[in-house]
């Protein structure tokens, strides 16, 4: 999954005869997930028509500020737009646009709506070869990038006019490439390694039957989905569960039993920086699995238990600058369990929540949980999407290791 899906894109197209390259950049951004509004100058339906744009965006294409053709002449609210997009992109942006853009002068419905966005703005240049080189565009383009707009320059290729040289508009795909890349850059994980477990283990009574719990992994994914959207690639190991990722930056590593996850745990806990293990792992498993499956013979059948490793504790032991988080789901002494396990297990915090309240723990869409870290300092969130609980998970991790 792109890092611009669920993302709302404002797209401002002008004048120039790249215009019809601009379908293409719609499709795109749709195609990576994300919602698409486009603005047009006037002009520039010239070269593109509205109805191409909104056919694909399925959204109304805006150009004026307000709708002639409407009985009430309804409102394009500039302001509305800007609030609404999470980006902003100019593209083509032609010389005359650059030079609004730069001095203000807000004489339609883009530029109005440019000058009153919120969000990172990127502009991507097109025009013939001696406009782009020229001293008052060279200007234009160093004093909004001055103004912390972001310039996917143009690339070098024959041009409309026949010449062959720099003035030329960034392909479709490179565009939302450039735009990813940025957007990752800023992120505060990007760069850094995630290790997440999720779900429940499964150990094996013989081949048909085994001991297990009613963990969902709904939890221990929603945290995984929250990192990568914070940047950081995602090792997820995961015992059974039939939840779903799709991000580019989660790998998915299955396992069935405790055994195979502290294999895995191990495996790529040294390269990690933070290792959130929520996932509910079997404390026993039968001493010995039978090899074929147990017949219906006595009233009672006693299988001898014996201890799974404690993999929680086993990277407390090894741990060195990796910031350790389990979680603890309790149904009595909810702190003092917690606290003492944080303590034994080495951890630098631990997500508490607790069976008694109603709508957290196994299955569920909601959670409610509290934070403790190893000052012993807490947190208590009210109930909460999953979701949502991720992000407030994450958001205490990034205040403890930026400190």
């Amino acid at each position: 999954m792109s890092i611009l899906s669920g993302k709302k894109i404002l797209l401002g197209i002008t004048a120039g005869i790249a215009a019809y390259k601009t379908a293409n950049l719609v499709r795109l951004f749709i195609k990576s997930g994300a919602e698409v509004q486009v603005i047009m100058t006037p002009a520039s339906k010239d070269f593109i028509t509205p109805l191409t744009l909104s056919t694909l965006s399925k959204n109304p294409v805006h150009s004026t500020f307000y709708e002639k053709e409407e009985e009430n002449e309804l409102w394009n609210n500039h302001v509305d737009l800007g609030l609404w997009a999470d980006y902003m992109l100019i593209a083509p942006a032609t010389a005359n646009t650059l030079s609004k853009m730069t001095n203000g002068i807000c004489d339609n419905l883009l530029i109005a709506t440019y000058l009153s966005a919120k969000c990172p703005v990127y502009f991507a240049p097109a025009m013939d070869l001696d406009m782009y080189i020229h001293p008052s565009t060279v200007t234009s383009l160093e004093k909004l990038q001055a103004f912390g707009n972001t310039l996917i320059p143009a690339t070098k290729g024959e041009l409309a006019s026949g010449l062959v040289g720099e003035g030329r508009l960034a392909e479709p795909k490179d565009i939302v490439s450039f735009m990813e890349n940025d957007i990752l850059s800023s992120m505060p994980l990007h760069g850094k390694k995630v290790l997440i477990t999720a779900g429940p283990t499964y150990e094996s009574i013989d081949p048909v039957r085994f001991i297990g719990n009613h963990s969902s992994g709904k939890m221990g994914f929603e945290i995984a989905k929250a990192a990568a959207n914070l940047g950081a690639k995602v090792f997820l190991v995961t015992g059974p569960s039939n939840e779903e990722v799709n991000q580019a930056s989660i790998q998915r590593i299955e396992v069935v039993s405790a055994e195979e996850m502290y294999t895995a745990c191990h495996h790529y806990f040294p390269e990690v920086t933070i290792a959130i293990l929520s996932a509910a792992v079997a404390d026993y498993r039968p001493k010995k699995a039978a090899t074929e499956k147990i017949k219906k013979k006595e009233q009672t059948l006693a299988i001898e238990l014996e201890p799974t490793k404690d993999i929680l504790a086993s990277l407390g032991v090894i741990k060195k600058e990796q910031f350790l988080v389990g979680f603890a789901l309790e149904t009595t002494n909810e702190f003092v369990n917690a606290l003492t396990k944080l303590k034994q297990k080495n951890l630098d915090a631990i997500v508490l929540n607790s069976l008694n309240d109603e709508g957290a723990g196994f299955s569920g869409n909601t959670n409610k949980v509290t934070f403790i870290d190893k000052e012993e300092h807490t947190i208590p969130f009210e109930m909460k999407a999953k979701s949502d609980v991720a992000l407030d998970i994450m958001n205490e991790i990034l205040k403890k290791i930026d400190a």
